[in-house]
């Protein structure tokens, strides 16, 4: 089976980064090195913001939102199908057959 990395930003919305691994290991060891780079984006982003910043509070303010952005991204493993596509998986129909006639409705009351 092969594994492929996925990114939830903001830990909710999936991005497919078309990242195949054959190891499940490799695909983690990926994952880590992302989450790494991000990491190390925000500790240069603190960096320059601690110095930039005049009053404390916009800068505290500031390194919460960016803090979310950044670190708020988080990688997945989900496993990937051999073939070059991945899986599409359909809803099936129902079981029971549908008629064309019209379901009756009930008349108003007035």
């Amino acid at each position: 089976m092969k594994w492929m990395l996925v990114v939830l930003v903001s830990g909710v919305t999936p991005v497919n980064t078309n990242l195949v691994f054959d190891k499940f290991s490799e695909c983690l060891a990926a994952e880590a090195q992302m989450r790494q780079h991000y990491v190390d984006a925000f500790d240069a982003w603190d960096r320059s913001a601690a110095v930039k910043f005049e009053r404390r509070r916009d800068y505290k303010m500031a390194r919460d939102v960016e803090a979310k952005r950044l670190l708020g991204n988080i990688g997945t493993c989900i496993p990937h199908s051999d073939g070059d596509r991945p899986q599409i998986v359909t809803p099936q129909q129902p079981a029971t057959p549908q008629t064309s006639q019209p379901t009756p409705q009930p008349s108003p009351r007035t």
